[in-house]
């Protein structure tokens, strides 16, 4: 059998998606790496994998974008004529007063966070669905979706959606090949913001029960899990250091 193939959306930079497409690389996976504009770091960021060992191919494309997503699934058909995973990574959030929000800023985050899954989705599960083997998509949620704090209503507006979206695409999927899994990881504080003031960031460790911001590798750590364990399909994983369950005393 071929190698297998996962896509990572969003892993150009060297945030989380990136940290991921490592972790699949170690374990055999082919990456490809997607990005919307960041090309020269899209490029050193496969370099860096391709130097660990891990063949590495970056793949253009706007996720919003019906035309362009079908065009880079196109390419990876064309290179490797499979997928075995999506890590759907990309995604935008963004502080704004909820007294100034606009529809625009609604409709820039239902882009960038439910469209930019959904439109990657479907058309692995195509894939994916035609498979023997059948293949995973993991989305990327987010732990305060149940108990968001100020200032991000546009982002909790769409980004809330995404484990919905996991239930429908698993039962879609599910239904048509059994070996098609869709799962979701709702991260906590992991890699905040390095411009996040130090009080905002202080207060975000503080209210998670570890005590501690968590790293990329947990979020790879819970891909990797969700991908080789056959029999979950459909679920959101918190990985959040216990910060949903825990409101120290507020």
């Amino acid at each position: 059998m071929p190698k297998k193939i996962a896509l990572i959306t969003g892993s150009g930079k060297q945030r989380v998606g990136w940290h991921v497409a490592h972790a699949l690389g170690l374990i055999g996976y082919r990456i490809c790496i997607h990005y919307r504009t960041s090309a020269l770091e899209a490029k050193q960021s496969a370099e860096l994998l391709n130097k660990a060992g891990i063949e590495a191919t970056i793949f253009q494309a706007d996720l919003a974008q019906e035309s362009d997503v079908e065009r880079m699934f196109h390419e990876i058909k064309v290179q490797f004529g499979r997928l075995d995973a999506l890590v759907n990574c990309a995604s935008i959030w963004e502080r704004k007063d909820f007294l100034e929000i606009s529809s625009k800023d609604v409709s820039r985050h239902f882009e960038a966070n439910i469209l930019a899954t959904f439109l990657p989705s479907r058309l692995a599960g195509l894939m994916m669905i035609a498979q023997p083997e059948g293949g995973n998509i993991i989305n990327i949620g987010d732990w305060a979706q149940d108990r968001p704090y100020l200032g991000y209503s546009a982002y909790f507006a769409t980004k809330g959606a995404i484990p919905t979206l996991t239930r429908s695409l698993a039962v879609e999927l599910g239904s048509r090949n059994p070996k098609v899994r869709v799962n979701c990881i709702l991260p906590g504080p992991v890699m905040l913001p390095i411009d996040l003031p130090l009080q905002e960031r202080q207060e975000a460790i503080d209210a998670t029960l570890v005590r501690s911001e968590g790293s990329p590798q947990d979020i790879s750590r819970a891909v990797l899990f969700l991908i080789q364990s056959e029999f979950i399909t459909g679920i959101e994983l918190p990985v959040d250091g216990g910060r949903t369950i825990w409101a120290n005393g507020k």
